[in-house]
């Protein structure tokens, strides 16, 4: 009997050690098993990363008033052209030196709501940007710009916000056909809601707009009428009011129509 019991503990305390070797085994494997996953989604984030680093074109849809800083329909009237002094506190929600992706969708009060930001850099730089700078002394390189975008059933509405540019200087800009590229003439003429040979802040999209003493400036264009699809890919800064002047800066965005 003591024999018998002897072997029964024997069998026993073998089933727990397998028991506890299986136990280790089966956790080892798991972590094996997970390793390969921990490093896709850390290469994931990392992939992520870059691309809010460099201005990739990710787009994050969502309701558009609220708590994530659209813009509410006003209920004055609308003004086809108006410009701030540039009071805003900084143009764009990136960190660090880069760029956030541009974030939109449609709006409890059946609007639309897109907001892109970027940081200007020269053509050609190390880390590419839909921003670009043509002249660094007017639109110095890690000057930042926000445009946003807001249209309902009755209203249009584009907005910019910059700052880092040259203190208490007046600039141009208006909204254009084509996307930035080196060469400034890349970005086509104005958009134009009707076909005119002649350019007027009524039929197109003018942001005119004068910085502050900090190089920060803010302008808002408002129209009835909406923009056609792909008919505007950007906009360009200009070194003069008006219907013309020098382009020495460029965004690319992604207007919706």
């Amino acid at each position: 009997m003591t024999a018998q019991v002897d072997r029964t503990a024997g069998a026993a305390g073998t089933a727990e050690a397998a028991g506890v070797a299986g136990t280790a085994e089966a956790a080892g494997a798991g972590r094996a098993a997970r390793a390969p996953g921990t490093v896709r989604r850390r290469v994931l984030v990392g992939a992520a990363a870059l691309l809010m680093f460099t201005g990739g074109a990710t787009i994050a849809h969502g309701a558009a008033d609220g708590t994530d800083g659209a813009p509410a329909p006003d209920g004055g009237g609308h003004a086809a052209h108006s410009t701030g002094t540039g009071a805003s506190t900084g143009a764009g929600t990136g960190t660090g030196t880069g760029e956030a992706g541009p974030v939109g969708g449609a709006s409890r009060s059946g609007g639309f709501y897109m907001r892109a930001d970027g940081v200007f850099s020269p053509p050609g730089s190390f880390v590419p940007s839909d921003a670009l700078t043509y002249d660094t002394a007017l639109v110095p390189a890690a000057a930042r710009i926000e445009i946003t975008q807001y249209a309902d059933r009755t209203s249009h509405r584009v907005g910019t916000r910059l700052r880092g540019l040259v203190p208490n200087r007046a600039y141009g800009m208006h909204v254009h056909t084509s996307p930035c590229a080196a060469d400034p003439a890349s970005a086509g003429p104005h958009y134009q809601h009707r076909a005119s040979a002649t350019a007027d802040p009524v039929n197109e999209v003018w942001l005119d707009f004068r910085t502050d003493r900090n190089g920060n400036g803010e302008a808002e264009a408002r129209h009835e009428w909406g923009f056609r699809d792909g008919g505007a890919r950007s906009v360009i800064v200009h070194d003069a009011q008006g219907g013309a002047g020098k382009r020495v800066a460029c965004f690319t965005v992604p207007f919706s129509s």
